[in-house]
């Protein structure tokens, strides 16, 4: 069941600053990020970059439409997908075959600076939490360590009977309850 709370508008977007200083917002970092991503700078991205920015978990498209309810989908479709291809934002697929989005940021923009936001690449190879009663997808970031997963499980491809295979993706989704649901 969605809540009201679980989806920020773009108004509510511009209110919520990772910045320290109260003349920057979040659609600074979302201009920022397209900027760098050299893409061009529409409302319609801004808007979707700016709600995924201040998620603390991947949105599907319709709770982005709930989000922004004032952009069509066929609009929204095509700026996701833009976000996703530009690596500002990625694709998760479910097994219930709905496609989730998300910045990667999300425990990143609570304490990040304005420009480590805008610098700062995301790392889109980390592993999903999904919530079997809600449904909702959650990033794990994993902390800072010389051995990502992504490497850790390359080095276990390469030590298995499988040789000469190289991978170019790796998907890892732990499914359980998330803190919410579990209260329940």
């Amino acid at each position: 069941m969605k809540k009201q709370s679980d989806h920020l508008s773009p108004e509510q977007a511009r209110q919520v600053s990772p910045a320290s200083q109260p003349n920057h917002s979040i659609l600074t970092v979302a201009e920022n990020k397209l900027r760098a991503a050299q893409l061009r700078v529409t409302q319609a991205r801004l808007d979707v970059l700016s709600v995924l920015l201040t998620q603390h978990r991947a949105m599907s498209h319709t709770e982005m439409q709930d989000a922004l309810p004032q952009m069509d989908r066929v609009t929204l479709y095509r700026a996701l997908d833009c976000l996703a291809d530009a690596g500002l934002a990625h694709k998760i697929t479910g097994d219930d075959r709905v496609f989730r989005f998300s910045t990667g940021s999300e425990d990143v923009i609570v304490g990040a600076s304005l420009e480590s936001l805008v610098i700062n690449p995301v790392q889109h190879q980390h592993a999903h939490f999904k919530c079997t009663r809600c449904s909702k997808v959650f990033c794990l970031e994993q902390p800072a360590a010389n051995d990502t997963l992504s490497d850790q499980l390359q080095v276990t491809l390469a030590s298995t009977a499988l040789k000469g295979f190289q991978s170019h993706d790796i998907e890892l989704t732990i499914k359980g309850w998330c803190d919410r649901c579990n209260a329940l």
